[in-house]
């Protein structure tokens, strides 16, 4: 069976949820960059380990990866500090520019024109969010959940929950796109269907997600 097979004999989704870093923007890559920097002056460049255990996660875990990995000794207020730093470098980044990853838009509006309701779920700031959604088309998405609008973030299946309530729907009925796997654990917790997006990290793969070779395989809803 195809994968474009699957997905149009799947049970039509009541939404589509999404999450954003590597999902939908290519910004895994300015997070790195503003996260090297810091850890550089620290006195410890980052691993690749270290990269892939930060991916998909929200600020506040990011900068307690990144305090044990240095082994800095810097108080709370300074890694607040450090932290605000490194979301005014991202943010002034995509404010040069977003980039928008390759078929992002292309399956946003097919499925906005199908009638399915979409969501954005992020673990960034909503700082962040909105530059990147001014790209996206905020009118294309009926909730927008970040780091700010949940007391635990992902893998807890909190974002994900709220983003299903936000559109009246039931969690078990919607897909979530994801790449990261603490974003697909969450996804997965909250009852969703989970769909990797090209580029997923191969930590988010495991039984039961569907992998996408394009992100406008998800427009395969319509024949649902």
């Amino acid at each position: 069976m195809t994968l474009t097979s699957e997905l149009t004999g799947a049970p039509r989704p009541r939404a589509v949820l999404w999450d954003m870093d590597g999902t939908l923007v290519d910004s895994e890559p300015l997070w790195g960059a503003a996260l090297g920097e810091v850890a550089a002056e620290l006195g410890r460049p980052l691993t690749p380990e270290v990269r892939e255990a930060i991916t998909g996660t929200d600020d506040r875990t990011t900068m307690r990866l990144l305090a044990d990995h240095t082994g800095t000794d810097a108080t709370e207020d300074e890694l607040e500090a450090l932290r605000e730093r490194i979301v005014a470098r991202v943010a002034g980044l995509l404010e040069a520019e977003v980039p928008v990853l390759e078929g992002a838009l292309e399956a946003l509006h097919g499925l906005r024109a199908t009638g399915v309701p979409l969501a954005l779920v992020t673990s960034s700031p909503r700082r962040v969010a909105e530059i990147s959604l001014a790209a996206l088309g905020p009118d294309r998405f009926g909730a927008v959940v970040t780091a700010e609008d949940v007391a635990q973030r992902k893998p807890d299946p909190e974002p994900y929950l709220l983003g299903a309530r936000m559109l009246d729907v039931d969690p078990v009925q919607c897909w979530a796109v994801e790449d990261s796997p603490s974003g697909a654990l969450a996804a997965e917790r909250a009852g969703c269907r989970v769909l990797l997006a090209p580029g997923a990290l191969a930590g988010a793969r495991a039984p039961g997600r569907v992998d996408l070779s394009a992100l406008a395989e998800v427009l395969a809803v319509r024949a649902a």
